[in-house]
């Protein structure tokens, strides 16, 4: 789905210290800590990054906290506070709130004052019980549907953040109230089929496929989105969890683990 020419250095997200800057470059210096996301290139010791797509880290933030922030962490931001901006009093439903970015999501929708469903396997379900998830949904066992239906007097939600795709999309659709929106960032379980759009005059609705490219499209806001992560992680609102350390010459053990769902927070690689 995310197709790129061959061949390729795999990664998009990185964090580490300028050893050199181009002719004309004014954001940064050397010897500045940055990091970025959604630049190809990053499996690797150096990585020439233009400067636009560079975030310099504030002092109290770790350069390995902040590797792990920058993709899933500015997705969860893009979503509950642009795409559906949420405020006290609304409910908003996160599929997969145990994974990357859906567990950072909780946070920040929590933050903001929503009520938040969450949906996740039997293991995962303390993960997103911690996050702050009001209520957790074990989707091998229980019709979310149903669930938020229930909890909800039949009124359903306002948004639901959808990663999983296929296998959700109608009951995601199904569980939304009156004007409500269902954000569709990703599609784990594979693409969803063509939508005939008379399906959202039921209650309204409002169906969006976002982009983080589309939300840190220039430089004022990618600094602004990950400006305000770094400040939550200094102050101790939002927690991101690192699941291990892994040399870079070891990236296929890495990525097995990944296959094998064995992780339950970000992955690093580290030269």
């Amino acid at each position: 789905m995310y197709k790129l020419p061959l061949p390729f250095t795999p990664g998009s997200e990185a964090a580490g210290t300028v050893e050199g800057v181009g002719e004309g470059v004014t954001r940064v210096r050397k010897g500045d800590r940055v990091a970025y996301a959604m630049v190809p290139g990053a499996y690797a010791e150096h990585a020439a990054v233009p400067e636009e797509k560079l975030v310099v880290l504030p002092p109290g933030i770790d350069t390995k906290i902040a590797a792990a922030t920058m993709l899933q962490g500015m997705t969860a931001h893009y979503l509950a506070v642009s795409t559906f901006p949420l405020r006290d009093g609304n409910s908003a439903l996160v599929h997969a709130a145990a994974g990357g970015v859906g567990a950072l999501l909780v946070q920040i929708a929590k933050q903001r004052g929503a009520r938040v469903f969450g949906t996740a396997s039997t293991k995962h379900l303390g993960i997103a019980r911690d996050a702050g998830a009001d209520v957790v949904i074990d989707y091998t066992t229980a019709d979310f549907e149903d669930e938020v239906m229930r909890a909800t007097d039949g009124r359903g939600v306002d948004v639901v953040y959808d990663s999983v795709g296929k296998t959700t999309f109608d009951k995601s659709l199904d569980v939304l109230g009156r004007r409500g929106m269902l954000a569709l960032f990703g599609q784990s379980s594979g693409p969803v089929a063509p939508v005939d759009p008379a399906r959202l005059a039921k209650n309204s609705l409002f169906l969006t496929r976002p982009s983080l490219a589309a939300y840190s499209a220039t430089y004022e806001e990618l600094n602004w989105r990950a400006g305000e992560l770094f400040a939550w992680i200094e102050a101790g609102t939002l927690r991101v969890r690192v699941d291990r350390e892994v040399p870079l010459r070891d990236a296929a053990s890495a990525h097995r683990a990944l296959e094998a769902r064995e992780t339950t927070g970000k992955v690093l690689l580290i030269p």
